[in-house]
């Protein structure tokens, strides 16, 4: 895989997992800059990001974009060029170390209540549709269709909507499902529950393996694909209640093999990273 393509991948043969540059950068600065109030010099950004086979322009590319976004900032020490995270990035960042450590695949605190959203706004708003439609899937709503979302438990949505000002554009009402309801073609409509457990089947066949990724370079690589893979499919899982999902329901061992090779991964990956990082103080 090319260096310019968009993602880690190892050498030929080697199913490493396709993935794009910023979330493993995401993956990164979550693990080993979070909460330290550095800055990270580029060539330590360059350096780790060859071992996933990401090349010094793509990741030059993301750091210039992910500054345009408001989620890194440029820090300038003499000639060097260090990068640091923002207030919207920490956010991110907490937020998916809440979904990757804390929170189980499993739902069984449901009392049975939905949150229902229905929007609707000019046609002219096609940027605001757009960040609406994405924060409501990174809160768990799908999508039933002509400005309709339904989430399976009660979801606040005033943060999730927060400074798109759509007041008097939303509707937004909590309850149970009532009959005649077909409760799981409702869900088959609105969750791509089959395109969500084959995500969750390859992680299964990528990782649950006594020796995942044996070609790649280190544990550092293995631990940053591996967590940056189970975040993309956490983010996109509504969590269904227990009674909903079909058996075997493949994120169960999924999650149980994640913690395996944590344990397996994470203290030689520190040591790696901490190794190649170079860094000054903020803040």
């Amino acid at each position: 895989m090319s260096a310019q393509s968009g993602g880690g991948a190892g050498p030929a043969g080697d199913p490493s997992p396709r993935l794009r540059p910023q979330s493993l950068m995401l993956t990164y600065l979550g693990n080993y800059v979070l909460g330290r109030d550095i800055a990270v010099f580029s060539g330590s950004f360059i350096d780790t990001f060859a071992r996933l086979g990401v090349g010094e322009h793509a990741v030059r590319s993301t750091l210039t974009r992910m500054v345009g976004r408001g989620l890194l900032a440029r820090h300038r020490e003499g000639r060097r060029m260090h990068f640091g995270l923002t207030p919207r990035s920490e956010g991110i960042l907490h937020d998916g170390e809440d979904r990757v450590w804390r929170r189980g695949v499993l739902n069984t605190d449901s009392d049975g209540s939905w949150t229902v959203l229905a929007f609707s706004m000019p046609e002219s708003w096609q940027r605001v549709r757009h960040d609406l439609r994405a924060r409501l899937t990174w809160a768990g709503f799908g999508s039933l269709g002509n400005g309709t979302w339904i989430a399976p438990s009660r979801v606040d949505v005033r943060p999730i909507v927060a400074g798109l000002n759509l007041n008097g554009h939303l509707k937004v009402f909590a309850g149970p499902a009532e009959e005649p309801t077909d409760v799981p073609h409702m869900l088959r409509e609105a969750f791509d529950l089959d395109g969500l457990a084959n995500g969750y089947r390859a992680f299964l066949e990528r990782w649950d393996r006594p020796d995942p990724l044996p070609h790649a370079p280190d544990d550092l690589a293995r631990y940053l694909w591996m967590t940056t893979e189970w975040l993309q499919l956490v983010r996109t899982d509504p969590r269904l209640p227990v009674e909903h999902l079909p058996a075997g329901w493949p994120a169960v061992r999924g999650q149980q093999v994640l913690l395996e090779l944590r344990d397996r991964y994470e203290a030689t990956a520190r040591r790696l990273a901490d190794a190649a990082i170079e860094y000054v103080r903020v803040g």
